[in-house]
């Protein structure tokens, strides 16, 4: 009898999974507060995977009640909130994927503007409800991303909102020589789209509730609705409004500044906050020990996603620009060619970024152009074509000029070899850009990780392998939302050892 039961347990489970697999996409707002505005939208619909390849998948579907799960399988969740819309991505303990999804951004509307607050609460609980019960049930550790320097100012007391988000790219330069004057030269924050710049213009606008009032980013706004501390940030997070992940402190400078009540406590990214809220882990079935850590930027959980664990190690995000990070055990900044240093735990993510980039190969050939050209691109033998692409004049890294003007000619009749020139011309310029960095007192490259959509473009790859000198690779995972499950797979692992 025993057995006959356990069986037709089973068999309802396989049937149930099917079940959540084939009816998975979701049209409508999930019940929950907050998810209102003066516009009524419908949430975009969401595409969800489900990693059906593994045999301890069905140890998932046991326990179904949300409790404890402590003797079964744990996971962990990362989500990465980007520029356009937010993913989920849920791991195993050896890294491996076990469920992952992503939602665009609904368009709250307030006073004709849109209003990112109640779209990010929407999207975060909308991803919550898109995982399946029975992946939420093991999850055991939740970590996130945000984009850098994208500012909220809320009430300490009971975390109202009370001005619209600052976004990552919003510039406040009516703040930026007041922070100059306060600020050691060229540091980090001495940039009009810094937090501290965006925190100083409205702390000028004399605002009321300015002394109750405190600063978090997207990511802490984002992780607190779920651990219900106020407060708290990570060190990633914190660099540009001055925090320095040296010596773990706000530097006296920003200390004795008016508005220093507002900067928030600060935590290694991945430290353990505290449990997810009750009414959450009751509302979409949470483990009761279910443990909220801190987050990161969406540049840094990149970095992580590339598992770029040693010194020397690097990543070459070929998206519309080019941008380095290499992993250094000494810290560089020289806001000259827009360097600086994020930590990593006991050691530096040194990084910069050029102008070049697709953007420009997209001027000049469509996608379906690209695949065809390089096919019949030798990618052993040098180009004699010397190029600086870029959309327009100005570059930064690795060369400091503000009047640098494109170089995309003399133009060959043969487009096989036009392109094969440019893609070169990149390559010598990520080249310029390592050897610069090692020259600022970096670590030097050994191995560099592609991301982007450049990584798809073997040809090219093999082209940078033979001007950088070094092994360049595709990096296996290149979503954020899988840099920000490692970090909850981290503060886990901590959480064990206290």
């Amino acid at each position: 009898l025993s057995n006959k039961r356990t069986r037709r347990r089973e068999i309802e489970m396989l049937m149930l999974r099917q079940f959540q697999i084939s009816s998975f996409e979701l049209f409508t707002c999930p019940k929950q507060s907050g998810c209102s505005s003066s516009r009524s939208v419908t949430l975009p619909r969401t595409r969800f995977y489900f990693n059906l390849g593994r045999s301890s998948d069905f140890r998932a579907m046991a326990d179904m009640s949300g409790n404890k799960g402590t003797n079964f399988e744990k996971l962990y969740l990362g989500m990465d909130f980007g520029t356009s819309g937010a993913r989920f991505t849920v791991i195993d303990e050896e890294g491996g994927i076990r469920a992952e999804g992503k939602r665009e951004y609904p368009p709250f509307m307030k006073e004709e503007s849109m209003d990112w607050a109640s779209s990010w609460k929407s999207t975060l609980f909308s991803l919550l409800e898109d995982i399946p019960i029975t992946v939420r049930s093991l999850v055991s550790s939740i970590s996130l991303d945000g984009t850098s320097a994208t500012t909220l100012i809320l009430n300490s007391e009971d975390g109202e909102v009370l001005c619209q988000p600052l976004l990552y790219n919003q510039s406040c330069p009516d703040a930026l020589p007041e922070v100059k004057s306060i600020a050691p030269a060229n540091h980090t924050v001495c940039s009009g789209t810094s937090t501290l710049c965006k925190l100083v213009s409205w702390w000028n606008t004399e605002v009321p509730n300015r002394e109750s009032a405190i600063l978090l980013h997207q990511a802490d706004w984002l992780l607190w609705l779920l651990h219900g501390k106020l407060g708290v940030s990570d060190y990633n997070n914190a660099l540009k409004v001055g925090y320095d992940p040296e010596s773990e402190s706000y530097p006296s400078w920003l200390l004795s500044q008016p508005y220093s009540h507002l900067l928030p406590m600060v935590q290694a990214p991945g430290t353990s906050i505290g449990i997810l809220q009750e009414s959450i882990r009751k509302q979409f079935g949470f483990p009761d020990d279910c443990i909220v850590c801190t987050g990161t930027t969406d540049s840094i959980a990149a970095f992580l996603a590339a598992r770029a664990t040693e010194p020397g190690k690097a990543v070459t995000s070929l998206g519309s620009t080019l941008a380095i990070k290499l992993l250094s055990t000494k810290r560089v900044d020289d806001a000259r060619y827009g360097v600086y240093s994020h930590r990593l735990d006991d050691k530096w993510l040194v990084g910069g970024a050029s102008n070049t980039g697709g953007a420009v190969l997209r001027q000049l050939f469509s996608d379906e152009q690209l695949e065809k050209l390089s096919q019949e691109i030798n990618p052993m033998v040098a180009s004699s074509l010397d190029y600086y692409p870029l959309q327009s004049s100005g570059e930064r890294f690795p060369i400091a000029d503000p009047n640098l003007a494109p170089r995309l000619l003399p133009r060959p009749e043969s487009d096989v070899e036009y392109l094969h020139g440019i893609l070169e011309s990149i390559a010598r310029i990520e080249g310029k850009g390592y050897n610069l960095l090692k020259e600022l007192g970096a670590t030097e490259a050994e191995e560099v990780f592609t991301a982007g959509g450049g990584a798809k473009n073997n040809k090219w790859i093999k082209i940078r392998q033979r001007v950088l000198g070094l092994p360049v690779k595709k990096a296996i995972q290149t979503e954020a939302s899988y840099g920000a499950s490692l970090l909850a797979l981290k503060g886990a692992k901590q959480n064990r050892e206290l």
